[in-house]
């Protein structure tokens, strides 16, 4: 793979992109690590900078991403992952995508599973 540029903690910004329809589902952040990781296995792992650990995507909804193909930018400082999409959605709001508001705040798509169910509690 090309020589990725992390930042000055380790990270790199990844866009996840449904393979089917091009809508982005999410940005979360990888390490050298949870890249490999996500490449060996086929399926998104990250790294949680609010908890300080790794994690697979889906590991607790179930909703987990199937990796389809890895592009890295011109700069090869982010990374943009098309993904089959397991479950309704990628956002833990229980959006299908966490750009799920406008610029005014304004939700602008529905739920579409209940995140109460699915984690136990709500998420802001």
């Amino acid at each position: 793979m090309t020589s990725i540029k992390y930042d000055e903690k380790g990270l790199v910004p990844v866009i996840i992109q449904d393979a089917r329809d091009s809508a982005v589902l999410m940005m979360a952040y990888m390490n050298a690590q949870s890249l490999s990781e996500t490449v060996a296995t086929g399926y998104t792992h990250f790294w949680s900078r609010s908890r300080g650990k790794f994690w697979k995507k889906g590991e607790t909804s179930g909703h987990v991403q199937e990796v389809k193909e890895i592009l890295i930018d011109c700069d090869s400082d982010t990374v943009l992952i098309k993904v089959i999409q397991h479950g309704p959605g990628a956002c833990h709001t229980g959006h299908r995508s966490c750009f799920y508001r406008n610029s005014d705040g304004t939700e602008i798509a529905e739920k579409v599973f209940s995140e109460e169910d699915v984690y136990g509690k709500k998420h802001p």
